[in-house]
């Protein structure tokens, strides 16, 4: 099995285990970088849980980016965009989502995406405080694993709307910050993690869910209180925690 698919599919069935609360039935979708112009994506309705090859379809890359310069796309143009990306076409069609993983896949340093419905993120998520917790930090962990702060993204419908958004927003980030986010927050949706290494996207999805149990749990008792900034930028380049990012392989 290559290398790339053999270690996607043990990502995606991580993040689909039930006990982390992430992804159920065909929720959630996970892709990995093949090659500049390939890249494997979960494909429509598979289940993460128990996610096979079979379940896995290989896009070409280009084809996707190029419809972000469409003005519009109906429905079936872009049920047949997608059907077209796919390099074997006895492929099953890849996730809608597709569209966003191609773009994220193409940003240095990105080399596995994982998306999911955590049950405590999306509490917070479809609340209003969810601009709160993509843009503070409580604890050092959720630097380390999640990044500085979270690229916030308001509901949009999953599709082109949605992968545009995403890419202006990250883009916008990257301008501001000079790098790639970590997590990414879609309101009343989910979470997109980024990493080098599937180490690097299940320990962000992980640390996110985490964060999101002690932001409700803060909430309830009067909080939660922030860490300062430059806490937080102090703790997000401090050598030591990019020494244990590199031992817990998420580099």
């Amino acid at each position: 099995m290559n290398e790339h698919i053999d270690a996607l599919l043990k990502l995606s069935r991580e993040i689909g285990r039930a006990d982390h609360r992430m992804a159920i039935l065909g929720e959630g979708n996970t892709s990995v970088k093949i090659s500049a112009d390939e890249f494997a994506v979960k494909a429509s309705g598979s289940n993460l849980a128990t996610l096979a090859e079979g379940d896995l379809t290989v896009c070409r890359t280009h084809p996707l980016l190029a419809l972000f310069e469409k003005k519009t796309l109906p429905d079936l143009d872009m049920e047949m965009a997608l059907l077209d990306a796919r390099v074997n076409k006895q492929a099953k069609k890849p996730s809608i989502e597709a569209l966003f993983h191609a773009w994220l896949l193409t940003l240095e340093g990105v080399n596995f995406v994982g998306h999911s419905h955590p049950v405590t993120c999306n509490q917070i998520l479809c609340s209003p405080r969810a601009l709160d917790f993509a843009e503070h930090r409580m604890f050092p962990d959720e630097v380390v694993c999640c990044g500085p702060r979270s690229v916030f993204i308001p509901y949009v419908d999953p599709g082109l709307p949605l992968a545009r958004e995403i890419r202006d927003r990250t883009l916008a980030y990257i301008k501001e910050l000079g790098q790639a986010p970590k997590l990414m927050l879609l309101q009343n949706h989910g979470v997109i993690a980024l990493g080098a290494t599937p180490a690097a996207v299940l320990a962000c999805l992980l640390m996110a869910e985490k964060a999101g149990e002690i932001f409700v749990g803060a909430a309830a008792i009067g909080g939660p209180h922030f860490l300062a900034a430059a806490n937080v930028e102090r703790i997000a380049g401090r050598p030591d925690e990019h020494y244990r990012q590199r031992q817990l392989k998420m580099t």
